[in-house]
């Protein structure tokens, strides 16, 4: 009986001995695990975030590639209308030259310079009216040629913001490939 017991004791001396090595393995293997699951949690904050940001900047880029789209096709509407007014202006320049040599002609007579002497002054008076509009239209145009700059300056950067978050994504998958 004393042999007995004492196998009893053994048996569960030793079964409570591979209990808790059992335990201590396992707790082990549960905190790798923990670990592990906390590291691809962090990593899919990361990812998220990431996307968000990537989606964010791909729509400021198109909202952005529009505004240079308008400050471009806004340009191109001042530039015809400078164009407009100056070959106007040039052309009225040229009606008042014929009229000039027309009217300082030695064979003209008296009463068609008088004729001539009126549309003279309308031409010289539409010619001050055109050469204000230019300079107005040549304003417009430098303030387009401006808002068009600063838009495609913003355009760069927002591309170059775009490339660096690539670079940096890229990066980061090499790195998570690599790892074990």
């Amino acid at each position: 009986m004393r042999r007995l017991l004492l196998g009893v004791a053994a048996l569960v001396f030793f079964s409570l001995a591979c209990v808790g090595q059992t335990g201590s393995g396992d707790s082990a293997i549960l905190q790798a695990l923990l670990k592990e699951v906390q590291q691809i949690r962090g990593d899919i904050r990361s990812s998220t975030a990431s996307a968000q940001r990537s989606q964010i900047l791909v729509y400021r880029l198109e909202d952005e590639e529009a505004a240079v789209g308008r400050a471009s096709q806004r340009l191109d509407t001042m530039r015809a209308s400078l164009d407009k007014v100056q070959s106007e202006r040039k052309m009225v320049e040229l009606n008042i030259k014929q009229d000039e040599d027309f009217q300082n002609a030695e064979d003209t007579p008296a009463a068609q310079r008088k004729s001539v002497e009126s549309t003279l002054a309308e031409f010289k008076t539409r010619l001050e009216s055109l050469q204000i509009e230019e300079q107005a239209a040549q304003a417009h145009e430098i303030d387009a040629e401006q808002k068009l700059q600063s838009e495609e300056m913003r355009l760069a950067e927002l591309r170059a913001d775009l490339e660096g978050l690539d670079k940096s994504l890229e990066n980061a998958y090499r790195v998570n490939r690599s790892a074990p």
